[in-house]
């Protein structure tokens, strides 16, 4: 089958072994943890640059919105690519991309160059994430791979944890052009990673020009109506979705493959994640602004009642990866769920009255969510084909970003319409909203088990 890359090819439970295994996963983990502080940090900078080249934060605010929407086309993208192209030349040419942007943002002295440094960094760092689950899929037994996803999707916490403390400290002291610094060293990571991936073979296969172009302009359309609420946007958004939609039906070879859209078991299971991505990514919205203008706190301290958080999952990495491996991730699925919901509760009850407490339930959501996304990375890696894996990652993480672009449009509105109401009971209302979104997510998980459960019982029966 030519979608695989392999020489050898391999069936969804099979995969090949991966040469200095722990050496690869630790350059993995640390990639992923400086795009995601590339991602969170750069937030922190916006009132400089909007000081340093005297325009309005309308204009500087295009840093963000046009990296987030680069970010997201390109996770799709690469993941695509990689049931065509080798590995190790993907990786090499996404952290070249990132590195060199960073350098040459960093060299930059006018604001238009910069942007377009931002979005070039953001079309290499949205490889980062998906392609290191497809690498983990495709050469990490399932025995082993529970372990492997959790410490990837806890250098994600620990990349959100540390961008806000360390992009502070470098804004506030260095200058916000040392953030490119930061993320520059990933030009030291990429001939290392390109050596030690295997070599694999290109696939004779086309690449579906035209579902990346019509997908790429609903996903930036999308993006862009939920951050400013222009109708054109949406307008482009929902058309490029649609003709994308009837292309996909027609193509040989499908950017996004119908299949995946029709796969109940992969789309309830997606859903999981995704709405735990969302309580998540809001959270982190919500919490800096209700200790910032509720309870006073100063950016550095707003910084460190996050920080424990994204400290613990990563800590317990190794721990819930082994639970992972032993229990298996569908039962890590049965009761996780409940942490996120709980944590959003707290949030509501206590969170809101004591700035205390948001350390404590922050780690808990943040714990839940780290075990939730691991867990469902693992499983699509169980219940997918190889030749389906890139499609589905890439298709999970494209619904990661959309809804968590939604959450901050919907949050922001929200806050907008309550502002008669005490800063209290608006930060209240707004955590029982995402209380109800984890509510849902737990109803994915009730649905997903109860739909894989005929398919366990099946196959225990069979073994035995």
């Amino acid at each position: 089958m030519e979608d695989a890359l392999h020489n050898t090819k391999t069936e969804k439970n099979e995969v090949l072994l991966l040469p200095r295994e722990g050496f690869i996963i630790t350059l993995l983990c640390i990639t992923v943890v400086l795009v995601t502080m590339n991602t969170a940090m750069f937030n922190l900078a916006l009132s400089d640059l909007s000081h340093d080249y005297n325009l309005p934060s309308s204009i500087v605010s295009l840093t963000v919105t046009g990296y987030s929407i680069m970010f997201a086309i390109s996770s799709t993208t690469y993941s695509r690519l990689s049931d065509l192209v080798p590995l190790n030349r993907l990786f090499g040419m996404s952290l070249v991309l990132t590195g060199g942007a960073s350098v040459g943002a960093m060299l930059s002295n006018h604001f238009w160059v910069l942007l377009t440094a931002r979005i070039v960094q953001a079309a290499g760092a949205g490889a980062a994430l998906s392609l290191s689950i497809v690498l983990l899929a495709r050469y990490i037994p399932q025995v082993r791979r529970g372990k492997s996803m959790t410490f990837i999707m806890s250098s994600v916490s620990l990349g959100f944890g540390l961008g806000p403390v360390i992009g502070g400290f470098v804004v506030q002291y260095l200058g916000w052009k040392y953030l490119f610094a930061i993320t520059s060293s990933l030009l030291c990571i990429a001939p290392l990673l390109m050596c030690l991936i295997p070599k694999e073979s290109k696939s004779k296969r086309s690449f579906d020009v035209i579902g990346a172009v019509t997908l790429s302009a609903g996903t930036a359309g999308l993006l862009l109506f939920f951050t400013n609420y222009h109708p054109v946007a949406l307008l482009i958004g929902i058309s490029g979705i649609i003709v994308f939609t009837l292309h996909i039906r027609r193509a040989k070879h499908p950017f996004v493959l119908p299949s995946l859209l029709a796969n109940r078991t992969y789309l309830m299971l997606a859903f999981i994640g995704v709405l735990a991505y969302l309580c998540n990514f809001a959270t982190l919205f919500l919490l800096p602004q209700m200790l910032l203008k509720h309870f006073g706190l100063s950016a550095s301290h707003a910084g460190f009642v996050i920080f424990p958080g994204a400290i613990l999952s990563t800590l317990l990495s190794r721990r819930v990866g082994a639970m992972i491996d032993e229990r298996g991730s569908s039962r890590m699925l049965r009761t996780t769920p409940m942490l996120v919901l709980l944590a959003a509760v707290l949030f509501a009850g206590l969170g809101t009255h004591f700035w205390v407490a948001n350390v404590f339930v922050y780690m808990m959501m943040n714990l839940g969510f780290a075990i939730i996304s691991s867990s469902v990375s693992n499983e699509i890696s169980c219940i997918l084909p190889s030749s389906q894996m890139g499609s589905g990652t890439g298709l999970y993480q494209l619904m990661q970003f959309i809804g968590g672009a939604f959450s901050i449009a919907v949050m922001s509105s929200a806050m907008e319409w309550q502002k008669h109401l005490p800063p209290s009971q608006t930060y209240a209302n707004l955590f029982w909203g995402l209380a109800v979104v984890a509510a849902i997510s737990n109803l994915c998980a009730f649905l997903y088990l109860r739909r894989i459960a005929p398919k366990a019982t099946s196959s225990s029966s069979s073994s035995s």
